[in-house]
């Protein structure tokens, strides 16, 4: 299972295609809107978000409800293009005498000079118009049909936010519904009430300084059985991809499973997961510390991957830049921008989780046809439980 995204922040559209889902599995257009809505809140959001109504036209690959083995095509709007409609060009196609809005200051901490020097633009608004975080949302309509594939496998996934600026969550002990039923509640995704509201206060701090915050969003994923991944070559191990899926994500910079970089200041005996057995579950671990991976491969415990977000580089108080032109020092130009979008990141991480969790299981047990895929991955589990 792969996907394309295409499309630009301001442009007409967001489009996505996932090519290798089974036929036969139910898809509604419901079941990628939720996701979309989720996405889009969160406090601390732009007003971008009060202009986007973000709902997926799906356009191929669908019929009747049930997904037919063909590529599945998605299409979501842009409706701040109709705003934009005069800078962006009213034909992209058609060659453009009079650019509007040109962009020759590179802010500092995103791709528009690395882009411009990469691909020869002048106008940097070639760049930042791809490179916006806006393109999570075409990744988060494919992690969406990825989502509805592990449901239906018995599998499920929830995203919610950690810390915000050294705001740290407590470690808490609920189950995943209720982990869905909390974040979603709340306005920063967080399942500490406590700290979601110094979290918000935080926020409220960052937008009057004219500044942004960071900080570490949560995936839990749970009923993977154990033995997917590999270890028999480094491109095979499934939390390496994750890894690197969660890292491709705007304003990721780092990643960790289990107790992560913590691990380093323990001894081996307080990192590693003893192994137990019993007749009704079979094989498990007795404590979850190395986040559901061993040898790059899950052990069947809950997988359980943070990720972390840098604050947000484009800012109200903006730092120096050059200008490609002039080469004169300015402040960097401003965009819309959001004071923190780390609760919003954390459902865009969820979802990229997702879609590499579901390629594995593909990958291990392929089929063109989702009932022969479901009755597959029964049947291993039914084995590794009784090995």
């Amino acid at each position: 299972m792969r996907y394309l995204t295409a499309g630009e922040s301001h442009g007409k559209q967001l489009t996505t295609i996932v090519e290798g889902v089974p036929s036969q599995m139910p898809l509604l257009s419901k079941n990628i809107n939720e996701s979309l809505v989720r996405r889009q809140k969160g406090y601390g959001r732009g007003k971008r978000m009060q202009i986007e109504k973000d709902l997926v036209d799906i356009a191929g690959g669908v019929r009747h409800g049930y997904t037919l083995g063909s590529p599945i095509a998605m299409v979501v709007k842009n409706d701040d293009f109709k705003h934009w409609e005069d800078i962006m060009g009213e034909d992209p196609i058609e060659p453009e005498k009079d650019i509007r809005r040109k962009v020759t200051r590179p802010r500092p901490g995103h791709a528009d000079l690395n882009g411009a020097l990469k691909y020869g633009h002048r106008d940097m608004r070639n760049i930042l118009e791809r490179s916006s975080a806006r393109e999570t949302a075409a990744r988060v309509a494919a992690g969406a049909v990825a989502k509805t594939l592990l449901h239906h496998l018995g599998v499920e996934i929830v995203g919610y936010v950690k810390e915000i600026a050294g705001i740290n969550a407590k470690q808490t002990n609920h189950s995943m519904e209720e982990k869905k039923t909390i974040s979603e509640e709340s306005p920063v995704r967080c399942l500490d009430e406590e700290a979601g509201k110094k979290m918000m206060q935080a926020i409220d701090q960052a937008k009057k300084d004219g500044d942004s915050i960071g900080g570490v969003c949560e995936v839990y994923v749970e009923g993977m059985p154990a033995g997917i991944g590999s270890y028999v070559h480094y491109d095979r191990k499934l939390d390496g991809k994750i890894a690197g899926a969660v890292q491709s994500i705007n304003a990721f910079k780092g990643v960790e499973f289990g107790i992560g970089f913590e691990a380093a200041r323990r001894n081996g005996s307080e990192v590693h997961d003893e192994i137990a057995w019993d007749e009704a579950n079979g094989y498990y671990r007795k404590s979850n510390r190395l986040g559901g991976f061993e040898g790059g491969m899950t052990t069947g415990m809950p997988i359980i991957v943070k990720g972390v977000m840098k604050p947000i580089p484009t800012l109200y108080k903006p730092l120096q830049s050059v200008d490609i032109d002039s080469k004169e020092v300015f402040n960097a130009s401003i965009e819309r921008s959001d004071a923190c979008a780390v609760p919003a990141a954390a459902v865009v991480m969820e979802h990229v989780v997702a879609f590499e969790v579901a390629n594995a299981l593909l990958e291990q047990f392929p089929h063109d046809q989702f009932p022969k895929l479901q009755q597959a991955i029964h049947t291993y589990r039914e084995e590794i439980r009784c090995f």
